[in-house]
């Protein structure tokens, strides 16, 4: 059974700094696209940034120079470091995966076919 566990969330203020990790176990291959979401309170699940098993990124234009994605593959786990948030970062965040990097190239929630029970980061002003 696939499971992806996030953790690092919390609250922090405009400004600071988040750290966010997801163990990803019991996968029977490789995996091929690892990504980011986020969904904020009556907002669809946008995607936030993602890595490919070749370590090609995707960033959202709103995180772009802020986050970072990165993977630890012999740990299984897929980090996003969060600079310099602001209140529109809040929301819910869940890692995911998909099984083939093209969807890391413009990545769809509908394409990420394993989640996170996701971790809330809320930043206050």
């Amino acid at each position: 059974e696939v499971q992806l566990v996030e953790s690092g969330g919390g609250s922090v203020e405009t400004g600071g700094s988040l750290n966010l990790s997801c163990v990803i176990s019991g996968y029977p291959y490789r995996v091929d696209c690892m990504g980011w979401f986020r969904q904020k309170v009556d907002k669809g699940r946008e995607a936030v940034a993602a890595i490919d098993h070749l370590e090609n990124t995707y960033y959202a234009d709103s995180v772009k120079g802020r986050f970072t994605i990165s993977k630890d593959s012999a740990k299984n786990t897929l980090h996003l470091q969060m600079n310099s948030l602001k209140p529109d970062d809040s929301a819910m965040y869940y890692c995911a995966t998909a099984d083939d990097r093209v969807y890391c190239r413009h990545p769809q929630s509908y394409d990420f076919g394993n989640w996170g029970q996701g971790i809330q980061v809320t930043v206050s002003s």
